[in-house]
């Protein structure tokens, strides 16, 4: 009707971020000593020149609890002003109880709901998609995101080709309920695209698992086919996304990709006609995080004052399944 003023639109906005990574730095150099390999090697296909891995008894949780903090510090708030925690991972302190439970009580949260996300690389873009459901639903106003792996539990160390990759590490987001206009120039999470196809299942996984195995098994990768997929599958989850926004390429302030490999992030960022001015790249000190490299980039790129406020954000990524999405986000 004339006149009439429209609702204003429920958006979930990032209003905090921090990360987490273990203390002991492990270098290419490092695996030169039992593998056929050299630094130059490692750093030639994958641009990854060191890596964080926990220390013994150190486990996801530990690392998903500091992260949380450091996001709720940044945010201002404190446990009390969550109403849900949603953790990616692969890589949990046991089959059960949930990472997110255990990373409640370590946060000594004294109400809410928490839960795990696990579709491994894409993890936490289904994390935030699910995040952002709850907030627009109005089921919770606070929700922290986060993604916490330990990679270096679940690798074949005498597989060069895929040990090399992997590190360990955290990130946490908190989202909140803020209204917006229904514009794509609002803040927060404006869209989200997600796939997955599992004929593809074969391509990245792990041979163990309670019901198969009654072990945890390693990581196994076909790692040309891999780079094919995501190659392909990113830039059309993420041109999907912008769409899905009405946005296009050409209002990206920033792709913060999943940082798995350096060819794969650089390759990606040309099918989308974005120069790596505009990429954040993490690869190179923390590996492949898994559901946990978004999240560690973006607290990256944001501590280091390249991502401001109102700057428009991608962020994309294929894991095992194949899972793999997109998400469009005005920070």
């Amino acid at each position: 009707m004339t006149g009439q003023i429209a609702a204003p639109t429920r958006r979930a906005v990032a209003v905090g971020i921090g990360h987490y990574l273990p203390d002991r730095i492990v270098t290419n150099a490092e695996f030169e000593a039992s593998l056929d390999t050299t630094d130059e090697w490692i750093r030639a296909r994958s641009g990854i020149e060191r890596r964080h891995f926990a220390a013994e008894g150190e486990t996801t949780s530990d690392l998903g609890v500091k992260a949380a903090r450091a996001a709720l510090d940044n945010a201002g708030l404190t446990p009390a002003d969550i109403d849900a925690v949603i953790v990616a991972t692969s890589t949990p302190d046991l089959t059960f109880p949930s990472v997110a439970t255990m990373i409640q009580a370590g946060l000594d949260m004294p109400g809410g709901f928490a839960f795990d996300v696990q579709a491994v690389c894409a993890g936490f873009i289904y994390a935030l998609s699910t995040a952002n459901a709850y907030i627009l639903s109005g089921q919770v106003r606070r929700v922290l995101v986060i993604g916490a792996e330990t990679f270096s539990r679940i690798m074949d160390w005498q597989d060069r080709s895929t040990c090399v990759l992997f590190g360990d590490g955290a990130g946490a987001l908190v989202l909140e309920a803020q209204d917006g206009t229904g514009r794509s120039d609002d803040r927060g999470v404006l869209s989200v695209d997600l796939h997955s196809d599992g004929r593809y299942r074969d391509l990245l996984y792990v041979d163990g698992g309670v019901s198969r195995t009654q072990s945890a098994g390693v990581l196994k990768m076909e790692g040309k086919e891999v780079f094919r997929h995501a190659v392909e599958k990113l830039a059309e989850t993420a041109h999907a996304a912008l769409r899905r926004a009405n946005l296009g390429a050409g209002d990206v302030d920033w792709i913060v990709p999943h940082q798995a490999n350096l060819r794969i992030i650089s390759r990606t960022a040309q099918k989308m006609n974005v120069g790596m001015d505009r990429v954040i790249v993490t690869v190179q000190d923390h590996g492949n995080t898994s559901a946990a490299s978004i999240p560690l980039a973006l607290s990256v790129g944001v501590a280091e004052g390249r991502i401001k406020r109102g700057d428009l954000l991608v962020a994309e990524a294929i894991g095992g399944g194949l899972a793999w999405g997109a998400a469009v986000l005005r920070w």
